[in-house]
Parts: C-alpha cells; structure tokens; sequence
C-alpha cells in the first residue's frame, strides 16, 4: 500500500543532502510525497534579488519525482528572530492537513541554527497525539550534521538507495548556488563519496541514515 510521506527541511537543498536518494524510492513506489521547506534560503547571502531558489527547488523536486513542495517562507538563518510557536503553527497545520505515516526531518544537532529550532518545532507538530504518524526520522545534512558539536548524531537506520544515487546528484545539482567544488561535502563527489562510505558499513553500494526518533507500532499493526 502507498504512504503518506513528508519531509521538513530549513533551507532549500537540505531536503536533497539528508533524504534525496529515499525521497525518489518513495516516488518510485507510488508514495505521495509533501517536501515542506522552512526558509527563503537566499536573502542573506545573495541579496534580496536572490538567485533563483524557488526555480532550482522546483527542478530538483521534478527530478526525484516530488510534485508537491511547499515554502512557508521564513528569513534565511533567522529563525531565532521568530518564536516557536509560529514556526510550529503553519506545520502543524501541513501534518493534520496531509496525515503522513512517515516524517523526514532535520537533526536537531546541527551546527546550523535554523536546522535546531526547526527540529523543536517538527517535534511538537509530529508528537503522538497525531494517531497516523508511524515513524519520525532525523536525517544527517551534508557540511552542517558532521561540523556540530558534540558530534552526537548516531545513525540507527540505513536506507539503501543504490538504485537512486545518481537521480539525487542530478537533483542537488539543480541547485547551482549551491553546489561546492570537490572536497568540500556539498560537492556531488563528496556526496556520492559520503552515500558509499555510509552504505558500506552496512554492506550496501550506497545508503542515507537517520536517527528514528519516534517509531510506533499500534495494536492493529503489532505481530500476532
């Protein structure tokens, strides 16, 4: 049976860096997929003229096979300008609207701040009053998860998109902004070098990992 999917980034091109490669096995089994992003992700370091993210989220999300992104519209790195609870409101409204089963969001350990303060707010809007919610996943974000501090994000899932690796690349490349030159971890060399170094330690050609941070079975879905 078909799912329910969505998935909260920060910034446009998180959506890709942590759960690209799932997000297109999602597509691929017919699974309606709702990417949900936070901020403009331009203002602050292109001006207010911007470079075009709107255009390049929509190509990226037309390659993965995503045909419903929503942009709440938040100022690039100034969630902290905002109280929680209007971050909070307009998802919470987005999960009763499309009642997902599976939830995709960003570590709460980021060394970005905008990245911690939407982790809060996914976690009261995904809490388990919300009865179809099944499992919640925080993904690990490119040049952002491994330069926290603690480094306390532990992988506990593995998804193996060996069959999706290259249709995610095309999709972060949509992104021209914001594409690194190699080695630098949002080059799609180090992205495709960071998606098999994962997939290794678990046997597979190439994988995305989360940390579940909710998982529930009810009675109707327990084994007998």
């Amino acid at each position: 049976m078909s799912k329910r999917v969505l998935v909260i980034a920060a910034h446009p091109d998180d959506e890709l860096l942590g759960c690209g490669g799932t997000v297109a096995l999602h597509t691929q089994r017919g699974d309606a997929v709702v990417s949900v992003i936070a901020c403009e992700g331009e203002s602050l370091r292109y001006g207010p003229g911007g470079v075009g993210q709107a255009d390049h989220m929509r190509r990226a999300a037309e390659t993965l096979g995503v045909r419903d992104v929503r942009q709440l519209g938040f100022p690039d790195q100034r969630l902290d300008t905002i109280t929680l609870t209007e971050l909070i409101s307009p998802i919470e409204q987005i999960v009763r609207e499309i009642r997902p089963s599976i939830v995709y969001g960003q570590y709460g350990g980021d060394v970005n701040r905008d990245h911690e303060l939407l982790f809060k707010a996914l976690l009261v809007a995904t809490r388990p009053t919300e009865p179809y919610i099944e499992t919640v996943y925080a993904f690990d974000t490119a040049s952002s998860t491994e330069w926290g501090y603690p480094r306390s994000f532990v992988a506990d899932t593995w998804i193996d998109i060996s069959a999706t690796l290259e249709r995610k690349l095309a999709a972060m490349a949509c992104y021209q902004s914001e594409v690194r030159p190699y080695p630098h971890p949002r080059s799609l060399e180090a992205l495709r070098n960071r998606a098999k170094a994962w997939g290794n330690q678990c046997c597979l050609d190439a994988a995305e990992v989360f940390m579940t941070v909710r998982r529930i079975v009810r009675n109707d879905q327990a084994p007998a």
